[in-house]
C-alpha cells in the first residue's frame, strides 16, 4: 500500500480502540483509560488504512509556551514508507510555533534529528514490585486544595505552565508533598497507569526530598507494581533499584528547538511519564 492510500485525520474518540490495539502490537502497556487522559490532554491525528488505525501521534499543549509530542506508533507492517514523518510533520503543525519536547527510542531517534531536535539527556523507566519501607516524615499527602502551588512549583522546574495537567492528575491520581515553613517545596503525583501504577512528575529541591516523595507512595503500595521513569543526571536511579524498582529499559529526552540547561531549582526528577514529560 502507498502512503496516498492512506488516510489523515483528527484523532477522535472514535479511534482509541484502534489506537489501544496499536499500542499493544509494539508492546506498549497503555490500558483504554491511559490513552483517554492522553486523548482528553492532547490534540492529534491519526493514520488509517483500509478502515485500520495504521499510525498515531498527539500533541499535548503547555498553554502557548511549549509542547509535548508522544504516542508516535507506526504499524509495524506500514513502516519504511514514510508514514512517520507524515504524522510528525502533522504534529508540528498542531504544535504552531511552541518550543516541542518528546522523548524518543532508539528507532525513532534519526526521523527526529533530521527534523531539528536535538537530545537533551536521558530516561531511565524503573519499574517492579515495591519493596516493604517505612513511610519517611519529610513528605505527607497532598490535597486539591495544593494543586496551584504544585503547578507553581511544576512550572518552575519544568519550564513552562502545566497547570492543566497538574489539576488533571489531581483529579484522577494522589498528591504528596513536602513543606518547608509551610511553603510546598516538593511535590509528586501517584496514579493507575499501565500494568499498575506510575509515581511522577517527580519535583524536588533536593535529591533527599525527592526519595521522601517517592518512598511516601512505596510505603503506601508493598507488593504492588509501580514504575517510575526518571532522568539519568538526577542521581535517584540507583536508589529505585534498591527499592525494588530496577531500570529495565530507557530512552532519549530531545527538544526543538534545543534550549541550554537553566540548572533550575527545583528540579524534575521522574516525569508524569515519556509521554506528557
Amino acid at each position: 500500500m502507498q502512503t496516498s492510500q492512506i488516510g489523515i485525520a483528527a484523532f477522535g474518540p472514535e479511534h482509541l480502540s484502534g489506537a489501544v490495539n496499536l499500542s499493544q502490537q509494539v508492546g506498549w502497556p497503555h490500558r483504554p483509560e491511559d490513552w483517554e487522559m492522553a486523548l482528553d490532554l492532547s490534540d492529534g491525528v491519526v493514520a488509517v488504512a483500509g478502515g485500520r488505525v495504521v499510525g498515531t501521534v498527539l500533541v499535548t499543549p503547555y498553554r502557548e509556551e511549549c509542547a509535548t509530542i508522544n504516542m508516535v506508533i507506526v504499524a509495524e507492517a506500514m513502516r519504511g514508507r514514510g508514514l512517520g514523518r507524515m504524522l510528525m510533520d502533522a504534529a508540528m503543525n498542531l504544535a504552531g510555533e511552541r518550543s516541542l519536547r518528546l522523548v524518543a527510542t532508539a528507532e525513532g531517534l534519526p526521523l527526529y534529528e533530521r527534523l531539528g531536535f536535538r537530545q537533551t539527556g536521558r530516561v531511565l523507566q524503573h519499574q517492579g514490585i515495591a519493596a516493604k519501607i517505612a513511610a519517611p516524615p519529610a513528605a505527607t499527602a497532598g490535597t486539591m486544595a495544593d494543586v496551584a502551588a504544585i503547578a507553581e512549583l511544576d512550572r518552575a522546574a519544568f519550564g513552562a505552565d502545566r497547570s492543566d495537567l497538574i489539576s488533571y492528575l489531581g483529579k484522577t491520581g494522589e498528591f504528596a508533598v513536602v513543606r518547608q515553613n509551610g511553603k510546598i517545596i516538593g511535590s509528586a503525583v501517584l496514579r493507575t497507569f499501565g500494568r499498575g501504577e506510575v509515581i511522577g512528575p517527580v519535583v524536588a529541591a533536593s535529591l533527599d526530598d525527592a526519595k521522601a516523595l517517592v518512598a511516601h507512595f512505596i510505603a503506601r503500595r508493598p507488593g504492588k507494581f509501580l514504575r517510575v521513569d526518571t532522568i539519568a543526571a538526577a542521581g535517584l536511579s540507583d536508589w529505585l533499584t534498591k527499592q525494588g524498582l530496577p531500570h529495565v529499559d530507557g530512552a532519549i529526552a530531545m527538544m526543538r528547538p534545543p534550549i541550554a540547561s537553566a540548572n533550575s531549582v527545583p528540579t524534575i526528577f521522574a516525569l508524569a511519564n515519556q509521554a506528557l514529560g
